[in-house]
């Protein structure tokens, strides 16, 4: 890339972390009108930004991403438990010191550990997800997740609920260990529009054996 895509790159992440500071805020009092908000930020972004995943021919008819209703009841609060005592083995591509090598679009692989998991309610009560940390440039959470919708209403290997590295944070309080996952914000990665984005995506133990009816959807 020349300087003038690096620093359209650090303005599309920027961006990024702008919506989901506003929606941190305006869900508290209204989770819906918030998630309208965040949509419609999104669609902007995604039809003009020299950055966005759409191929250059696809976002001259770009008339906006799709998603599942919204359903308030997939907004939860979840606990982090520690892996301590775990088997760190147990996730796909471990390598050694614990780092992992989650499965990619592409033939380049990301290093993450794995530092936790999530407990889930509400429609998902009985399910989990293991939570990661980007051991690369930056670091983050990611929470990558595919279930029962994966293949036929949403694309087949996953969504993202959390990659805050590039600004998808939707808060939580570090003192009692919580987060907060709002599936309704559940989106695609990039490789889902476009090949030439390599992408990590959710592993095995990602996988919940149900339909999360929330979030974006394929067209």
């Amino acid at each position: 890339m020349d300087v003038d895509e690096y620093l359209e790159l650090a303005d599309w992440r920027r961006r990024v972390a702008q919506i989901y500071a506003a929606w941190r805020r305006e869900s508290a009092t209204d989770s819906r009108a918030a998630w309208l908000r965040w949509r419609e930020a999104r669609d902007e972004l995604f039809r003009d930004h020299p950055q966005s995943p759409l191929p250059g021919d696809t976002r001259a008819r770009f008339g906006g991403l799709s998603y599942f209703d919204y359903d308030p009841a997939y907004r939860l609060t979840a606990v982090v438990e520690s892996t301590d005592g775990a088997d760190p083995g147990q996730t796909t591509g471990s390598v050694a010191g614990g780092l992992l090598k989650l499965p990619s679009s592409g033939a380049e692989q990301f290093s993450f550990r794995r530092i936790g998991t999530v407990r889930l309610s509400g429609p998902l009560t009985g399910t989990a997800l293991p939570l990661f940390w980007m051991s690369g440039y930056a670091g983050g959470l990611f929470l990558p997740f595919r279930d029962a919708t994966s293949g036929s209403a949403t694309y087949g290997a996953g969504r993202y609920l959390l990659d805050t590295v590039k600004g998808a944070d939707q808060g939580g309080d570090w003192q009692s260990g919580e987060l907060t996952l709002d599936f309704n914000l559940a989106y695609h990665p990039s490789c889902a529009y476009d090949p030439r984005w390599n992408c990590p995506l959710a592993p095995p133990e990602s996988r919940l054996a149900i339909a999360v009816n929330a979030g974006e959807r394929l067209a």
